[in-house]
């Protein structure tokens, strides 16, 4: 019973403790949210002035902006309230100015008017004149006015064709006088801006060898290996007594050629019997035939010239292995294209087809059989055959006057042919007399005493001779090239003229230290 007590009364005190607990803390918790409540709107009061102040700030700065454009748009509105009445101003001056002018425009009319009533009065009173004066002399010269004029007329009909028959005759004379001088002076300017090589060939080919344990090899056993050689390649094959070398001889330079490079292969590979030269010499021939087309598209290239037949490609590679009195076909064509070309332009015809033309003029000389036409008609031909040109193909068939010349490409291949095979150098028989005149120049100015050197140069067409100034004078320098131009002209044969250069020089040395 008595614990049941203590029980009860210790439940009331938790319950009691609890309740003052609970009013306690409400009391404490009362208190807190009015002091937060109070603080917060503290906070919102000072918020509220910081942003009444921010937007009496921005209404202020709005403000200003908004008297800056309107005052901007103000004095914009004058400005152009000045502009328009200035404008008014300059309209209302020029309206007065062309007022004015048109007054004097009225006034110069009326003017003119007035001018032209008298003049027509005039003119009607000269027509009257002019009729009577015309009657008068149709009476006296008893012809009407249009027999007169039709007399007057054939009068000048005929005084106008005889002036001009004379000025005909006057063209035609100066033309002959003038033809040969601009003739010579085209052909001139087209071989000094034409420069090549001297181009001589030969008809026989030196292989060169290391011993002469190489030159039995070549013989063979009885002499097998050069038959073998000799009748795959067409070249004769000489052995003598000349050291380290073996001489080819042919007149086709191709198989020269073959035969030199065949030789070369066996000498290097060390293998040489008759079954090793036949087949050395079949790979031979295939690397020419080779080289040939490629020797024919490089010079097509290099001259310009475009859409040429493989064909006659390869017949312009063949030329290289070709001579003409010992100078090189392919170099003699090349140099007469670019003759052709250089005339062409000359005369205001075209390059490209006189180039072509010069190309390919001697195309008969490279056939692959031997044909019984000239090589000028069989290259024209041949041009036919492979679809060039008609102006080309005359050009080919009438540079040596088998065919008629029918445009002007033809003379200007047959002349650039003639001045490529004729100049100085191009052929031996000429270069030969080339060389032997220029010693001849320099020996016949040196017998002169007082002569230190000289010199024949421009293909001997100017001698410049060095004196000693000790020995010769500035007169006697004068005196010794006329003395040299008389005498090279009654002693000497030579084409154009001859240019004597004295030269007389002094120098006075001193060093200054």
């Amino acid at each position: 019973m008595g614990i049941i007590i203590y029980v009860i009364v210790a439940m009331f005190a938790l319950l009691l403790g609890g309740v003052l607990t609970a009013t306690v803390l409400r009391k404490y918790a009362d208190k807190k949210s009015i002091t937060i409540i109070k603080e917060a709107e503290e906070k919102a009061e000072v918020i509220k002035k910081e942003k009444m102040l921010q937007a009496k700030e921005k209404y202020m700065q709005l403000k200003d902006e908004h008297e800056k454009i309107i005052q901007e748009k103000n004095n914009n509105i004058l400005k152009n309230e000045n502009r328009i009445k200035q404008k008014e101003t300059t309209l209302s001056q020029k309206l007065e100015e062309t007022q004015r002018k048109q007054n004097e425009v009225t006034a110069i009319r009326e003017n003119l008017n007035a001018q032209l009533e008298i003049l027509n009065k005039k003119q009607t009173e000269l027509d009257k004149s002019h009729k009577m004066q015309v009657e008068k002399l149709e009476h006296i010269a008893q012809l009407s006015a249009q027999e007169a004029k039709q007399q007057l007329m054939d009068a000048l009909k005929e005084d106008a064709k005889n002036d001009a028959m004379n000025m005909i005759r006057d063209v035609v004379e100066e033309a002959k006088v003038t033809a040969n001088i601009e003739a010579k002076k085209i052909v001139i300017e087209s071989i000094q801006r034409t420069a090549v090589e001297n181009a001589i060939e030969n008809t026989v080919s030196v292989f060169n060898l290391e011993n002469e344990e190489v030159k039995g090899r070549i013989i063979g056993r009885e002499g097998r290996n050069i038959r073998a050689l000799e009748s795959l390649t067409g070249v004769e094959i000489i052995v003598d007594d000349s050291p380290d070398a073996i001489i080819l001889s042919g007149f086709d330079p191709v198989r020269r050629e073959i035969a030199r490079m065949s030789l070369h292969r066996l000498v290097q590979d060390g293998r040489i019997h008759p079954a090793r030269i036949e087949e050395v010499v079949a790979k031979t021939k295939k690397q020419i035939e080779t080289e040939i087309v490629e020797i024919g598209k490089r010079t097509t290239i290099d001259l310009g010239i475009l859409n040429m037949h493989h064909e006659l490609i390869r017949m312009v590679g063949r030329m290289k292995y070709r001579s003409s009195y010992g100078q090189n076909l392919l170099q003699h064509s090349r140099e007469t294209a670019n003759l052709c070309a250089t005339m062409a332009a000359e005369l205001g015809l075209n390059t490209k087809l006189a180039k072509r033309a010069g190309l390919l003029h001697d195309i008969g000389k490279v056939p692959d059989n031997e044909p019984e036409l000239p090589h000028a008609v069989f290259g024209m031909k041949l041009a036919e055959k492979y679809k060039e040109r008609p102006e080309v193909c005359n050009a080919i068939g009438s540079h040596h006057d088998e065919v008629e010349m029918d445009n002007l490409i033809s003379p200007i291949v047959q002349v650039c042919d003639a001045i490529s095979g004729a100049r100085p150098g191009a052929r031996r028989e000429v270069v030969e007399a080339y060389i032997r005149r220029l010693k001849n120049l320099e020996e016949l100015a040196l017998a002169y005493p007082g002569v230190l050197k000289t010199f024949a140069i421009q293909a001997g067409r100017e001698l410049r001779v060095m004196v000693s100034a000790e020995k010769i004078s500035d007169a006697e320098a004068a005196q010794l090239s006329y003395d040299l131009s008389h005498k090279i002209q009654t002693e000497m044969t030579y084409p154009g003229q001859v240019k004597i250069t004295v030269i007389r020089e002094t120098r006075a040395v001193s060093y200054a230290k």
